[in-house]
């Protein structure tokens, strides 16, 4: 199996373009779904953030597979191919390890280093695997991507300013330190929203959800009030700042609503939804400060330095994962050759034995003994090389003269990587 991304971000669509792909998580699990079970594709993986949807799929097929995902990609967001064609980006094999592991470190993010991308990637793995869209081969992808956001953190100050859209977007808008603030939203993002401005000294946070109760809960997390989505207009009129995140379809705070909340005083707008909440009109407010995402694309959360040793480090993870793909490419043919000549000494032995008969039992083991030694010296420099050449780019290669040397058949060495099954019939 391939490895193949198909995607799209702030990189190479604008925000009109993400808002049109943007999945909520029933969207994206069909997604997966509908990927996992077209013909070329036998894993798939989702990650869907506010500034990027992307496919991750294990594919037997490149050309197949890349169409099979940006077909099912169009149906699912209801958006012509020909308008995605345009803003894809197609990312196979090493391309799409270093893709990944890119994102996982914050490399690719809307704010360089951002901190919450890699537990969005973690997410998006747990969701695979519950879904069992996601099998050996995605799972060692994602693990490993995980591996490497964490020493990135780890190693360098990357993050060391704890950024994220949310924080980056609050600078833009000048603070949130003793302001009254509303909140308009009750998932993860209105969470760190919540969590960040009261960190940075709010002097009030009220949470306003369409689920009441989702609310309520978010409010005595965070030592905030709930209020219900209905009352927005008037919060407005209490607020100095507003964090809109819903990630609704269509306008929740209008020009008009905010206009008339502020009446011209200094007002702080901060819209991190996609698609956006906020009318866009709301910035010819005086007063009024609208930041939105498009606002915050290429904002760094590290020094050059930092973003340099990371660089590094996706550099060394990448060749590390590709160099423990390649060696495990090798193994089956490794193993399959070890099981033939099993099976020929036995074989032999067993011949040995219809011919002398009165051989005792000393002599037979000790014929046995010296077959198997023979054998085992005479593969032992074969084996021993094509594991230490699968390190490098084109050891398979070896595995696969091995193979023919040896007049291996595929089905056999296809055979020692094929799942075990239980008495029930559920894989070992």
């Amino acid at each position: 199996m391939s490895y193949l991304v198909v995607g799209i971000s702030h990189r190479s669509g604008d925000i009109s373009v993400l808002e049109r792909v943007a999945l909520d998580p029933d969207a994206a699990t069909k997604l997966a779904l509908a990927v996992q079970h077209s013909p070329a594709v036998a894993e798939s993986a989702v990650l869907a953030t506010c500034n990027r949807t992307e496919v991750y799929a294990a594919v037997d097929r490149f050309h197949a597979g890349m169409d099979e995902v940006t077909a099912i990609l169009s149906d699912i967001t209801g958006v012509p191919l020909i308008d995605l064609a345009e803003h894809l980006y197609v990312h196979f094999e090493e391309g799409a390890v270093a893709h990944l592991f890119q994102v996982a470190v914050g490399l690719d993010s809307m704010v360089v280093g951002e901190s919450q991308i890699l537990g969005q990637v973690k997410e998006s793995l747990r969701v695979g695997q519950d879904l069992e869209t996601i099998g050996t081969d995605l799972n060692a992808l994602f693990q490993h991507a995980l591996r490497t956001g964490k020493r990135a953190r780890t190693e360098t100050g990357i993050d060391s300013a704890g950024r994220s859209v949310v924080s980056a977007g609050l600078e833009a808008v000048g603070g949130s330190q003793g302001r009254r603030a509303l909140i308009v939203g009750a998932g993860s993002m209105a969470s760190l929203a919540a969590q960040t401005m009261l960190a940075d000294g709010a002097a009030s946070v009220t949470i306003a959800n369409r689920n009441y109760d989702r609310a309520v809960a978010l409010a005595e997390r965070v030592g905030g009030t709930a209020i219900q989505l209905a009352q927005v207009p008037e919060a407005l009129a209490e607020a100095d700042l507003v964090v809109s995140c819903t990630g609704a379809r269509g306008v929740v705070l209008t020009e008009a609503m905010i206009r008339t909340a502020t009446d011209g005083r200094p007002f702080g707008v901060l819209d991190v939804a996609l698609p956006r909440d906020v009318e866009p009109g709301a910035a010819r407010i005086p007063g009024v400060t609208l930041v939105t995402l498009a606002d915050l694309a290429g904002t760094a959360g590290g020094s050059e330095d930092d973003i340099e040793d990371v660089r590094r480090i996706v550099g060394e993870e990448s060749g590390s994962f590709e160099a423990t793909r390649r060696a495990a490419s090798v193994a089956p043919t490794v193993v399959a050759l070890r099981a033939m000549a099993t099976q020929l000494v036995e074989s032999e032995l067993a011949r040995l034995d219809r011919k002398l008969p009165g051989l005792d039992d000393a002599q037979r083991q000790e014929v046995a003994r010296t077959i198997r030694r023979v054998v085992d010296k005479v593969l032992h420099t074969p084996t021993v090389r094509v594991k230490e050449l699968a390190a490098d780019p084109g050891g398979p290669t070896y595995a696969d003269a091995l193979r023919e040397l040896f007049a291996l058949d595929s089905a056999t060495v296809d055979a020692v990587t094929a799942p075990k099954t239980t008495p029930g019939g559920e894989s070992a």
